[in-house]
């Protein structure tokens, strides 16, 4: 991973069921980072950006295979940045669809010309994250419509190892940890979550977000992106508000609340060794896995 990484947090308000608009409207995001001349490595979108969040059934009909979602990406980015087209790295989420089965995914992708390429990076599919907890409570009926994802993994891209993960996936420790393991230096999360809880000057689950993504950095000492949807879909209006954490476990952005945006950040992975240098949890951690599997293998066989 170079020493800094300079990332765009696309807060995004797709037409509920629509993909070819909402691939339009992500060519519209291509087009401006072109006009305005950005030096942008990575961007990073919210869950479902491709087909809107509460399909239900509908989802069938919105879904697509992630070799098409590429694509038709690829293809957008060409036409609106030209034929030698800088590479281009984008996580988003969509409805993915593999052999009739539904899953709510998240993709990482490398756009761009060919001829752009350096060593072994060039367009493709880097990783497909599969969402691995499915929310069934409140507003939520995820497992009605959608399979859940059977791994959580670090990839490789040609900025370092990432992972990703999806909403309710960060609501449970044990998932960033695993990232953390495996080598993640940054953990981006999309997200589509609506706003409730209103007894404050902020929607409480956003405050609740804040509280969780901080904690997952100080933890393990990664950079974690989160990015929201906004718009209303239902009478449910999702709350926006993106946050990135440094590895102290800082907030280091602020996104604005229920209002579509770009935000620019730079993350330097120097932090990360400072970080770990003074609160060294992931090398203790490290150190007592063993231990910690064991139990984790008694607690499965009872």
């Amino acid at each position: 991973m170079s020493d800094k990484l300079k990332a765009l947090l696309a807060q995004f308000h797709p037409k509920k069921g629509d993909y070819n608009h909402n691939l339009s409207r992500i060519g519209d995001i291509f087009a401006q980072i072109e006009a305005d001349n950005l030096e942008v490595d990575i961007i990073s979108m919210p869950e479902t950006a491709l087909n809107g969040y509460f399909l239900e059934g509908g989802v069938r009909e919105s879904a697509r295979k992630q070799q098409q979602v590429f694509e038709d990406l690829q293809r957008e980015y060409i036409k609106r940045c030209g034929l030698d087209a800088p590479l281009l790295d984008i996580t988003l989420g969509y409805y993915e669809e593999l052999n009739g089965v539904f899953f709510n995914s998240a993709l990482y992708l490398t756009l761009g010309a060919e001829r752009q390429s350096k060593g072994i990076w060039k367009p493709g599919i880097i990783h497909n994250h599969r969402k691995f907890f499915l929310p069934t409570y409140g507003v939520f009926d995820e497992e009605r419509f959608v399979s859940r994802g059977r791994r959580v993994a670090a990839f490789d891209t040609r900025f370092g190892k990432f992972g990703i993960l999806i909403c309710e996936d960060v609501w449970h420790s044990i998932t960033s940890t695993i990232l953390a393991l495996q080598g993640a230096q940054v953990i981006f999360v999309g997200n589509a979550s609506p706003a409730r809880h209103f007894e404050t000057h902020e929607p409480g689950n956003l405050t609740r977000w804040r509280e969780l993504v901080k904690n997952i950095s100080e933890e393990h000492n990664l950079y974690t992106v989160l990015t929201n949807l906004v718009g209303f879909e239902g009478g449910k209006g999702f709350i926006g508000g993106s946050i990135v954490t440094n590895p102290f476990g800082e907030v280091i952005l602020n996104g604005p609340v229920a209002e579509e945006c770009l935000l620019s950040v730079e993350l330097d992975v120097r932090d990360m060794v400072v970080a770990r240098a003074e609160n060294p949890l992931l090398a203790d951690l490290l150190n007592s896995l063993p231990d910690l599997i064991a139990e984790l293998n008694a607690i499965e066989r009872h």
